[in-house]
């Protein structure tokens, strides 16, 4: 296992990681993924602890790979379901959180609809001076900081897989398509992405990549047409000039369920727009990879058959990865303790 300094208590957000974090997320998960590839997969690191998924919102790949990832470091896991809780009874999600606590729990998942939830439990375990870490798996249009990993992750061990390492996305091209403005993965993944030296291309229509969404990442100059925000962030209200030789395409769900007007004509005009498909990849590099966090709406962010097609997309290589990504994560927030 890689060797380094973690002082990280909690795992709430990319925006203050560094270099030296992502490089050693990234070479432990290759080292829990080598242990995945084991007949046995199991290791005691976390043998006698509690990991708890509190998820307050449906959710498949995430809490499923954050179960798995705990039951094969050894950890005891539960698992909350909102709609069978005190919850309905009017319990509140503190105090939801101190019941868990007080079963002894060491570490706990959190998902919640509203930015802020799990920052809320963290700050609350602190003041209770206990020593329960939080782990962000998703909160609101904030971010999903092991989904942004795990992305990175993907990518970097494609470009070497021996000793994946952010500085490998030095220069390369990233375009980030689809539902931004209610996306908390596009957010992690900025983060990341720019902190490797990656230049990050966001596409989408005007109603999904909007002003104040520029406003949040701390520019306010007008975006009608693309124009540089930072050193390696740019946004485009087309999809063409994002995907002018791109070595990565990151497209990302219609968020329907989180958005409040109708803010695109139709399904079939977007796909038309701001699909996904074999043509519309001719204008990236020739060895170009398509990721998804998923669920996928096929046909609708990307065409089914390029969705399966190996030769371009990543996307169950990224869902192989969580596993080995969160490992990495509890291993690093858990191993104190254990």
């Amino acid at each position: 296992m890689p060797t380094t300094t973690w002082n990280r208590h909690h795992i709430l957000t990319l925006a203050d990681f560094t270099t030296a974090e992502y490089n050693a997320v990234l070479q432990t998960a290759a080292s829990f993924q080598e242990v995945l590839s084991r007949r046995t997969k199991k290791v005691p690191t976390l043998q006698g602890q509690v990991v708890a998924n509190l998820f307050f919102e449906p959710s498949t790949r995430t809490r499923s790979s954050f179960e798995i990832a705990a039951k094969r470091l050894s950890a005891d896991t539960l698992n909350f379901a909102a709609a069978t809780s005190s919850m309905t009874k009017g319990e509140t999600i503190l105090d939801t959180a101190k019941t868990y606590l007080a079963m002894g729990t060491d570490i706990m998942v959190v998902r919640h609809k509203d930015a802020g939830v799990p920052q809320a439990i963290a700050q609350e375990m602190d003041r209770l001076g206990v020593k329960v870490s939080v782990l962000n798996a998703g909160d609101g249009q904030h971010e999903h900081p092991s989904q942004g990993l795990l992305d990175l992750f993907t990518i970097c061990s494609l470009i070497d897989p021996a000793q994946p390492k952010i500085q490998s996305l030095q220069g390369k091209k990233i375009a980030i398509v689809g539902d931004i403005l209610h996306s908390r993965v596009a957010r992690s993944n900025i983060w990341s992405l720019i902190a490797s030296g990656a230049e990050v291309h966001l596409s989408a229509p005007p109603t999904l990549l909007p002003k104040f969404f520029a406003e949040y990442l701390g520019v306010t100059e007008n975006i009608a047409t693309p124009r540089k925000l930072s050193d390696r962030l740019f946004t485009h209200w087309q999809l063409e000039p994002a995907l002018e030789n791109a070595d990565f395409v990151m497209t990302l769900r219609l968020q329907k369920e989180r958005m409040t007007a109708h803010l695109f004509p139709s399904l079939r005009e977007y796909h038309q727009l701001f699909g996904i498909t074999r043509a519309k990849l001719k204008l990236c590099k020739p060895q170009v990879k398509v990721l998804h966090p998923g669920p996928v709406n096929r046909g609708v962010e990307i065409s089914s058959d390029l969705m399966d097609d190996p030769e371009f997309s990543l996307i169950q290589s990224q869902v192989t990865s969580g596993v080995a990504v969160r490992m990495a994560l509890l291993y690093f927030i858990g191993s104190g303790r254990a």
